[in-house]
């Protein structure tokens, strides 16, 4: 992009100001940012960009590409949103994949990250309300979604300040510490949730001996074990779920299946979508 667009920064920004909550800080100087190509952005006044951001972890095939504008572009035109009540090819074709790159199980969808984990938590809860199991072990320093059940969720005190009395029934432990975990464990609990790769936590990956083990203590005791796969998931890591590296890595790719996946951002590369695998 080498001129200038006709939309004018001022007004942009005082749009914002004037219309859109600010519930996220921006620079009051801020590009007003107006067109996209591959890893590259420009602003309204022609500046280009090298975008490091891609989203917060969204916009996989980088922006405006052909493939994905495309499909967008055809399915718009053909059919969109028909609400639960009827059946959708495009629905069960996706399903139907991402099964095959996850294992065997079902496809829930929804419409981000945060509702994704919220729907492991509620089915998890649901499995074990006939015995009392309520309670979901995180990580200290997690992160999974910015609802209020998902800010109980995360280990992180901050994103909770204001916000309370939040939903109880959480239990938070170190990263990577299997001897918390087994400790925390008890007849309360209905699942430990973790992410492959802690994000916010400052970008550590789960050890192979962590899930190892993780996996093995919740099939003992009747838990479930949930995997957030919202940041680091699909082919992020080369792999479609970043656990598979860590664990194939460690040869141990075949030992490992979770019983809840969830996925969000990248999965839509830009387009808002949000989804679960519940294995068998």
């Amino acid at each position: 992009m080498k001129k200038e667009s006709k939309i004018q920064s001022a007004e942009v920004r005082a749009g914002y100001a004037q219309h859109v909550v600010a519930s996220y800080k921006r620079s009051a100087t801020a590009p007003v940012l107006v067109k996209g190509n591959g890893a590259r952005v420009w602003d309204a006044e022609g500046k280009e960009y090298l975008d490091f951001g891609s989203g917060i972890a969204v916009n996989c095939l980088g922006h405006a590409h052909p493939r994905l504008a495309e499909v967008m572009k055809k399915q718009g035109e053909e059919l969109v949103h028909v609400s639960n009540l009827f059946f959708h090819p495009k629905q069960a074709e996706l399903a139907r994949e991402l099964v095959k790159r996850t294992g065997p199980g079902k496809m829930f969808f929804c419409n981000s990250g945060a509702e994704a984990n919220e729907s492991m938590v509620k089915a998890a809860r649901k499995a074990g309300s006939g015995e009392g199991r309520v309670e979901v072990i995180t990580a200290l320093n997690s992160f999974h979604g910015r609802t209020m059940g998902m800010i109980a969720a995360s280990g992180q005190e901050r994103l909770r300040e204001g916000f309370g009395p939040v939903m109880p029934g959480f239990v938070y432990v170190p990263f990577n510490d299997l001897a918390a975990a087994d400790q925390a464990i008890g007849p309360k609990t209905a699942a430990v949730m973790v992410e492959g790769i802690q994000g916010e936590g400052g970008v550590i990956p789960a050890t192979a001996e962590y899930l190892l083990g993780l996996r093995k203590m919740t099939q003992e005791r009747g838990v479930s074990l949930l995997m957030d796969s919202v940041q680091c998931g699909h082919y992020r890591t080369g792999r479609f779920q970043s656990y598979e590296l860590i664990l194939e890595k460690a040869g141990k790719k075949d030992e490992f299946l979770p019983d809840a996946v969830s996925m969000a951002k990248s999965l839509g590369g830009g387009f808002p979508v949000g989804a679960v695998w519940f294995g068998k």
